[in-house]
């Protein structure tokens, strides 16, 4: 990764950014909880990971890291590093184990132990309402398919306002609508796991309905700080063909601007309606100004570029991906950290206009082996370094960014990748469930706690 690859220490510490710019680290809750404690009820990812062939060696998030029961182990590890803000998501099959109706005690209680755990630690809380874990009973009714779930998603962001909304520093409805739309709904690689033109186009809009809805739930109840996570992928064209060109707009329209532009322009991108328009629900114009409903800050999540071409079938949206030149992730991700400035920038000039920016998530998995007790993860520490470096380029240029959250704390269960995709700034033996803080962790630490 470059001639600094074996370097161990960060090029920045907190002193190198204004004074209010907040360092984070994220996680989710079926990646790290452990979906079998606690009364939690069946999600959609279960039934997908119980399926033969769905997920690497058929492994789930029954048990993941035990964060369930290892919270404050965890939290402590948040604070010590000298973070200021924990961004962790809140489980719906865990709060209402059949999606609606009777709230789960035990559920309710442990998000309010974790949510008091991270003010005592000195921690701002950011809550994610929906990180991909769908109740089971919600799935069997059409899950996002259904326009209804907007009304149950609403009801499930009113019940969590009200036990947690008063300790919530910042709140989103839901994390990359793109994955729960898309790559679920039309690429089949997550749970529900289907390949159906229609199903991603009503998922795409009902994703969207479903965010305004419970924005509007939370707002109502006198939240405040509320926002808009999306992720983002810089699409550039495989080669330089109109054709490449072409496809890689595409690319971007559907991945990049359709859920943004649903929230800030009260429109999706023509180019992507010209293959979902006949799969799109009837009247689904009359829902922007619902979607539209003013957010107070907008996340974005990113990770890498990728080279588009046309795939030659014709068929909508007739592209593929291309491998592309640039040293990769443990995922096979190009690292190209000019894609995070380039995406503050677009939000901020085309949609956000002054709103605070976060990088709501940003990190690399790497192959990370305990060795002696620790954990050398080079290529981190400067993935993080050359990423925090656009982030600095921003701020200097007037750009409201406000914070930057590190995914992810702990080495966890990466969806139908199973356990072996490590992220994580600490290491997890998925046999003991022991913790390691990595090398990269002690380089943040030194970063944050100098002076």
């Amino acid at each position: 990764m470059g001639e600094r690859a074996g370097r161990q220490a960060m090029d920045y510490t907190r002193a190198d950014f204004p004074a209010d710019f907040r360092f984070g680290v994220a996680t989710s809750s079926y990646q790290i909880e452990g979906a079998r404690f606690g009364g939690c009820g069946p999600s959609h990812w279960d039934t997908f990971a119980a399926t033969p062939g769905n997920t690497a060696r058929g492994e789930d998030g029954a048990t993941a890291c035990d964060h369930y029961h290892r919270w404050a182990e965890d939290l402590d590890l948040v604070g010590r590093a000298g973070f200021d803000c924990y961004r962790f998501s809140i489980s719906w099959a865990r709060v209402l184990p059949e999606g609606a109706g009777q709230a789960n005690a035990e559920g309710l209680d442990f998000y309010d132990r974790l949510v008091d755990g991270m003010l005592e630690r000195g921690l701002k809380p950011f809550a994610t309402l929906y990180h991909w874990d769908l109740p089971a009973a919600l799935a069997d009714l059409g899950g996002w398919r259904n326009r209804d779930i907007a009304h149950w998603f609403a009801d499930y962001a009113e019940l969590v306002g009200r036990r947690l909304g008063d300790r919530l520093a910042a709140t989103v409805p839901v994390n990359e609508p793109w994955c729960v739309a898309w790559l679920s709904h039309f690429l089949g690689e997550h749970a529900p796991g289907l390949r159906d033109i229609r199903a991603a186009a009503r998922a795409m809009h009902h994703v969207l309905l479903a965010h305004g809805r419970a924005i509007s739930a939370m707002r109502a109840l006198g939240m405040r700080n509320l926002g808009l996570i999306t992720n983002f992928e810089y699409a550039a064209p495989a080669d330089e063909s109109a054709e490449a060109r072409a496809a890689a707009q595409l690319y971007d329209a559907i991945y990049n601007r359709w859920f943004i532009e649903g929230v800030f322009k009260k429109s999706y991108p023509q180019e992507v309606l010209a293959g979902l328009a006949p799969h799109m629900p009837d009247g689904y114009e009359d829902d922007f100004d619902t979607i539209a409903t003013p957010v107070d800050w907008v996340g974005i999540n990113y990770y890498t570029r990728k080279l588009i071409a046309p795939d030659g079938t014709g068929q909508f949206p007739a592209l593929k991906e291309v491998e592309g030149p640039l040293p990769k992730t443990l995922m096979d991700w190009e690292i190209h950290p000019e894609g995070l400035s380039f995406f503050i920038r677009r939000v901020h000039r085309e949609y956000a206009k002054g709103l605070p920016i976060y990088v709501t998530e940003n990190g690399m998995a790497s192959p990370d082996r305990l060795v002696d007790g620790s954990v050398a993860d080079p290529d981190r520490i400067e993935f993080l370094n050359r990423h925090l470096a656009e982030a600095r380029r921003t701020i200097e240029d007037g750009l409201p960014l406000k914070g930057y959250f590190i995914w992810s704390l702990l080495d966890n269960y990466e969806w139908a990748l199973g356990y072996e995709k490590r992220f994580g700034l600490v290491h997890v033996d998925f046999d003991t469930l022991e913790r390691t803080p990595k090398a990269s962790w002690h380089a943040l630490q030194a970063a944050l706690t100098a002076g």
